[in-house]
């Protein structure tokens, strides 16, 4: 099942993705039940928001091997864990805004793990069974502010610095997929997550270890090499085989 939000008349509301492109109005919290109603119209005629509304964005850091070289940085003995913040999210098509603060932006492909329900201390063998499914984001950076500061908040956590979208995917299998990043048609990024440092079990029980994960919480599962700098004008599509694309335009901020 493919679980979507749109907008409706100003109202944001939760939708089943049917396999031919419909969408089906529902009722109800896919975390708890939901229940698909009528058709209400083709996905491409509507306004896609982020699928979840998560109360923590759980991201990890140099998960690829390739990744943390082109850095020169060590390949992680533990997973590297961040946060950014609920209010850095956008949905698909929306803009992202090059903050007059940066001098490099760079977006980094990644497929999401969406947790489905809550679950604290949970070993690596019990954690697939509070994945809900899967959804596409991208980790946008201000490069040269995560590298100038001690913590990467800042850096990571500028508002519309995490495009999610577009949709839920409960049957997707993650174990390896391509993941790639393109900017205005040139691929730059590109792996498959056969090549995780750390697995999705191990992410999920060693998150659960120190915080607990609530359903619609996210996990950013890293990002792939082939990371470069974007500018005002170009679009960046995320793309993870088999599970969609999600595509925002970057803009600079007004002054």
């Amino acid at each position: 099942m493919r679980i979507i939000r749109y907008d409706d008349a100003g109202t944001v509301r939760w939708g089943v993705l049917d396999p031919d492109g419909t969408v089906r109005a529902a009722q109800g919290d896919p975390f708890t039940e939901l229940v698909p109603g009528a058709v209400e119209g083709d996905v491409e005629n509507l306004r896609l928001r982020a699928p979840v509304t998560p109360s923590k964005i759980v991201c990890v850091g140099r998960n690829y091997a390739d990744h943390a070289a082109e850095f020169g940085n060590p390949v992680p003995k533990e997973p590297l864990i961040f946060l950014k913040p609920p209010s850095s999210i956008v949905g698909p098509g929306d803009e992202v805004v090059y903050p007059s603060l940066s001098g490099r932006l760079d977006p980094e492909a990644e497929l999401v793990v969406v947790i489905g329900r809550a679950g604290r201390r949970v070993a690596a063998e019990d954690a697939m069974s509070l994945v809900f499914g899967y959804t596409i984001g991208n980790d946008v950076t201000a490069r040269d502010i995560q590298k100038s500061d001690p913590q990467w908040t800042r850096g990571k956590g500028f508002d519309t610095f995490c495009p999610l979208g577009p949709w839920v995917d409960t049957d997707f299998d993650p174990s390896d997929v391509r993941v790639t990043c393109t900017v205005s048609g040139e691929v730059r990024q590109d792996g498959r997550t056969r090549d995780f440092i750390f697995d999705i079990p191990t992410l999920i029980a060693y998150v659960s270890a120190f915080s607990t994960l609530e359903p619609g919480d996210v996990i950013m599962t890293g990002t792939p090499p082939g990371v470069r700098p974007v500018q005002a004008g170009d679009t960046m599509t995320i793309a993870v085989e088999g599970l969609g694309e999600l595509s925002n335009p970057v803009v600079a901020e007004a002054p």
